[in-house]
């Protein structure tokens, strides 16, 4: 039976790999935005102001993405495989003494919610070319966005009410 609890307990470490390789895709986000970032330096003259918007909202897209596999990799490895064990480094982040798997829940849709914003505020922007012959956005699409924004609103209020309800019930 203490062999049976011992590699249950020792299971998550199978989560690991699954946590390095989000580090790993934190590296490919940096050359993405890098990449982005030359783009615009380089072609900003050539660029309208709509164009140089979208390509910041994009740049700032990209960082929020990498927030969320921060908070991914660093809460969900502290939270289910192990301490980090950097509880007096000076760069610590604040919230991280605070997460538990209820308190990485809100975070994420908070970040999720971000990220969707940054989305929607492109395609809002865009929705001024809505019948231009080069349009890619169609008025269904800014509807079916704003729906699933809107979703995703209502998903993390939901998900932080629970949190609230099983810490009044402790």
């Amino acid at each position: 039976m203490k062999l049976i609890s011992f590699l249950i307990f020792g299971s998550r470490w199978l989560q690991l790999p699954l946590y390095l390789g989000l580090a790993a895709v934190q590296v490919i986000y940096v050359f993405v935005f890098l990449n982005e970032l030359v783009h615009l330096a380089f072609e900003m003259s050539d660029l309208n102001e709509q164009t140089i918007m979208l390509l910041v909202l994009g740049l700032i897209d990209i960082v929020m993405i990498s927030n969320l596999l921060i908070m991914v990799v660093v809460g969900g490895y502290e939270t289910f495989v192990s301490r980090l064990g950097i509880d007096n480094h000076p760069d610590k982040p604040e919230w991280l003494g605070k997460v538990n798997a209820g308190v990485l829940k809100v975070k994420l849709s908070m970040a999720i919610i971000g990220i969707s914003s940054i989305h929607l505020l492109s395609t809002f922007i865009e929705a001024s070319m809505i019948g231009q012959p080069d349009s890619v956005i169609t008025s269904e699409a800014v509807m079916w966005q704003t729906i699933i924004h809107a979703t995703f609103i209502l998903s993390a209020i939901g998900i932080a009410y629970v949190d609230r309800m099983s810490h009044v019930e402790t």
